[in-house]
């Protein structure tokens, strides 16, 4: 399983919205992505995040690369995760 991919579901585990859940919707770089909540879900707003700061689940949903927060909230509710994620975990730490 590719831990970092679009469309996967991870936890931010640092900064001011750690413990809430987001999507990958973009690969920048080695070590930056494009993640969004989306906001009116999970509170994350799309922004730019250091992979080092997220942990990846095991959930994933199917959305285009750089899809909008309607497109994501359209594949989550055909998933059936839309209230699994907006509920806030405890992320476990990891050393940088």
């Amino acid at each position: 399983m590719p831990a970092i991919e679009v469309g996967r579901i991870c936890v931010k585990i640092a900064g001011r919205e750690s413990g809430r859940k987001c999507v990958v919707v973009d690969i920048i770089d080695d070590n930056f992505v494009l993640v969004t909540g989306p906001k009116s879900l999970t509170g994350v707003r799309r922004r730019r995040a250091n992979i080092k700061h997220l942990e990846p689940t095991e959930a994933k949903i199917s959305i285009p690369r750089g899809a909008t927060d309607e497109e994501v909230l359209a594949a989550l509710e055909g998933a059936g995760l839309k209230d699994w994620m907006a509920e806030p975990v405890k992320p476990k730490l990891k050393p940088f």
